[in-house]
């Protein structure tokens, strides 16, 4: 039997949102993947957060706050970042495939039933979004309706992303960051948004993580990308230039 993807859900405190992603992902795809939270700051289990585990049908039992720098020497497939602040304060973790960055608002400090109740709402659909691109599945069709890839491209940089790509069959997220002149974190939120619409698909090799168009594209994603790349060379120009003359850009040989 395949072993289990390994997912570690982060935020603050590990008290609410990190706590409620972990029973939901526990309870959609237990199956596929091991799932565990953890928070940069961590206090104590809030009894909101955990009353709409419960209210949820989902299993609150066992619950509890704990730091990343607690599981931060373990493997762990993705971990899943829900505050642009966790973001920021994530303790090191020595091996992770991908990280994800998403952001929630903290329900603690409205300390309202129904605030809680929306988060975790907001977060199944979200997870629900995570399972269905990430599942082991085989070859089963992806569904990608046309307005949200013109929705997803609608943002100027996720655009020039998918179209460098596009043009250079993969890149890291380095080469991107050159190209773009944006900070890393930025353009993993934009890579992350693509990846979970299944636009992009990476690999690891070696130290670094390379994105390439998802192979699942159907033909009218791949015509559109193709005639914006031909009709607007004065647009991508300067990133292409930047990335030409990138200092110290990985080779590929570095990366088997």
């Amino acid at each position: 039997m395949e072993s289990r993807r390994r997912v570690l859900f982060v935020c603050t405190a590990n008290s609410a949102r990190s706590l409620m992603a972990e029973a939901i992902l526990k309870d959609m795809a237990g199956d596929q993947f091991e799932v565990a939270s953890a928070g940069t700051g961590p206090t104590q289990p809030h009894p909101m957060a955990l009353q709409c585990i419960k209210e949820a049908g989902l299993d609150s039992a066992g619950a509890r706050s704990k730091s990343t720098a607690s599981v931060g020497d373990q493997h762990w497939d993705y971990v899943i970042t829900l505050c642009d602040k966790a973001a920021r304060e994530c303790h090191p973790i020595a091996s992770v495939g991908q990280v994800i960055a998403w952001d929630f608002p903290d329900p603690v400090p409205k300390n309202r039933h129904s605030t809680f109740a929306l988060v975790m709402k907001e977060l199944k659909e979200r997870i629900s979004l995570f399972v269905m691109v990430h599942q082991k599945v085989g070859h089963r069709p992806i569904h990608y309706p046309p307005a949200g890839v013109f929705k997803a491209l609608g943002d100027e940089n996720r655009l020039a992303t998918m179209l460098l790509i596009q043009q250079h069959e993969e890149l890291c997220v380095c080469e991107l960051t050159e190209a773009l002149e944006l900070s890393q974190p930025r353009i993993s939120r934009y890579l992350a948004h693509l990846r979970e619409q299944a636009l992009v698909q990476d690999e690891r090799r070696g130290q670094w993580i390379y994105y390439r168009l998802h192979p699942a594209l159907p033909d009218w994603v791949l015509t559109t990308l193709r005639a914006a790349v031909d009709e607007n060379a004065a647009f991508l120009e300067p990133m292409i230039d930047r990335l030409a003359t990138m200092p110290n850009r990985p080779a590929k040989t570095d990366c088997v």
